[in-house]
């Protein structure tokens, strides 16, 4: 079993930063594609970003692509989503995932693994 675990959410003014971050439990960290998603109120949640187990291919949604940045060090069983020039509509729970699959992958049905989601709001 997998576990997984965000934290660096919290609370920023429209035009700030935040990293967030993600752990997985697992000696085969290194070989798991992550994944990140979001969920505001009262919608379905959706792809942020995705990186494949060597972190070679990132995908990323069109709504955060040029501010957002993801990362992972497989040293630490850790990825990061660096999130600058946040906006009010950026506000939503984050949820980090991880999938057996190397590749990097968009769809949330092929994810195995999700953590318990750490808040992110942005005020304007």
């Amino acid at each position: 079993q997998v576990q997984v675990v965000e934290s660096g959410g919290g609370l920023v003014q429209a035009g700030g930063s935040l990293r967030l971050s993600c752990a997985a439990s697992g000696r085969t960290f290194s070989s798991y594609a992550m994944g990140w998603f979001r969920q505001a109120p009262g919608k379905e949640r959706e792809f942020v970003a995705a990186i494949s187990w060597n972190g070679e291919i990132i995908y990323y949604a069109d709504s955060v692509k040029g501010r957002f940045t993801l990362s992972r060090d497989n040293a630490k069983n850790t990825v990061y989503l660096q999130m600058n020039s946040l906006k009010p509509e950026d506000t939503a729970v984050y949820i980090c995932a991880a999938t057996v699959r190397r590749p990097a992958i968009v769809v949330m049905r092929d994810y195995d693994y999700w953590g318990q989601g750490t808040q992110v709001t942005v005020s304007s």
